[in-house]
């Protein structure tokens, strides 16, 4: 099975952050990173290490989305707080969805919610590729 993975994270999180949250949302699907294929996320997070470190830790290409392409994605937990602060209502969702060029049926796991050690937030989705 070919994943595409969208991720979205608190500004700092900490490489070990994103990688235990990719490890738990692929585990709910019986799936590790050898089936992700891309990683994808909204384009305000292009500079972030622990991102870059992580797509380039596994040879992932990493594509980037701006809020209004996101924001024109239909997903099933749209965020408040995330069209507050980025300008589209979904970060993790909507960029795995456009990255895999797919609909919303082809969403394995929603936003998967994880908080790490450092303090600090990061979301997953993954959708079939």
């Amino acid at each position: 099975m070919k994943l595409i993975l969208g991720m979205g994270c608190d500004r700092g999180a900490s490489l070990e952050t994103l990688s235990t949250a990719v490890d738990q949302a692929l585990a709910q699907i019986d799936q590790t990173r050898k089936a992700v294929t891309a990683l994808a996320s909204i384009d305000k997070k292009s500079d972030e290490i622990a991102l870059l470190a992580l797509a380039e830790q596994h040879g992932w290409p990493l594509h980037f989305f701006s809020a209004e392409q996101l924001a024109k994605v239909e997903v099933p937990n749209p965020s408040d707080v995330v069209l507050k602060y980025m300008g589209t209502p979904a970060v993790a969702e909507a960029a795995a969805i456009l990255a895999a060029k797919k609909s919303l049926r082809f969403l394995l796991v929603e936003k998967y919610k994880y908080l790490g050690t450092d303090g600090k937030n990061a979301t997953v989705s993954i959708v079939r590729g």
